[in-house]
C-alpha cells in the first residue's frame, strides 16, 4: 500500500474482532513507532502491549462510563499504551516535547497497523493515576495515550475535512497557499 492510501484508509475503530494479531504484525508495528522522530533523538517513549483480559479490564475501569471507546478496549486483542518520561526530553518556550515525541510515535505506529490490515483508535481520556495503577507504570512516566489494535469489524466511511484553502495559509496569514 502507499502511504497516501494508508493515510486516506486510516479510521478511528471502535468495533474489533476477536481475531488474535500476529506477534510479527506488533513487532513491525512497534518498530515502525520506534522510529519516529523525537527531540534530540532523545526517544523518551515507552509501549506496553496489553493483551490478557483483566489487564484490559484496569484500562477500561481507567475511562469514565460514558467513553465509548471503553467497549473497544475490551474488544480489541490488544491494547498499546504509550508512555513517556518528560525528563528525556526537554521544555521549550513552554512547550512539552515529550508530546510531541509520542504522538510522532504513535502515528507511525497507527500509520503502519492500517497499512498491516488492523484497526486503531487513539485514546486519551482516562485517569492517569487509575491507569498508572492498573499497569504498574513507574511515576517518572506519564501515560499519555492508548490504542486499541486487532482487525476491524466495522466498516467506517471518510470524514469531512477542512478544504486545503482554509488551513494552509501563504505568505500572509489568512492568505490560502497556492
Amino acid at each position: 500500500m502507499e502511504l497516501m492510501e494508508v493515510v486516506q484508509r486510516r479510521r478511528s475503530i471502535r468495533a474489533y474482532k476477536p481475531d488474535p494479531v500476529e506477534p510479527e504484525k506488533i513487532a513491525l508495528i512497534l518498530e515502525a513507532a520506534r522510529l519516529a522522530p523525537s527531540w534530540k533523538n532523545l526517544q523518551c517513549w515507552r509501549f506496553m502491549v496489553i493483551s490478557a483480559a483483566e489487564k484490559r479490564q484496569g484500562i477500561a475501569d481507567a475511562f469514565p462510563l460514558t467513553n465509548p471507546g471503553r467497549k473497544a478496549i475490551l474488544e480489541a486483542p490488544v491494547v498499546i499504551v504509550l508512555c513517556a518520561d518528560p525528563n528525556e526530553s526537554e521544555v521549550w518556550e513552554g512547550k512539552d516535547y515529550y508530546m510531541l515525541d509520542v504522538g510522532l510515535a504513535m502515528e507511525h505506529l497507527i500509520l503502519t497497523a492500517t497499512a498491516q490490515g488492523l484497526g486503531t483508535c487513539w485514546q486519551a481520556l482516562f485517569s492517569e493515576d487509575k491507569m498508572r495503577s492498573a499497569l504498574e507504570v513507574p511515576d517518572n512516566f506519564h501515560i499519555v495515550a492508548i490504542t486499541p489494535l486487532g482487525y476491524p469489524a466495522q466498516e467506517k466511511k471518510p470524514r469531512p475535512r477542512k478544504a486545503l484553502a482554509e488551513i494552509a495559509f501563504g505568505e500572509q496569514w489568512g492568505q490560502p497557499w497556492s
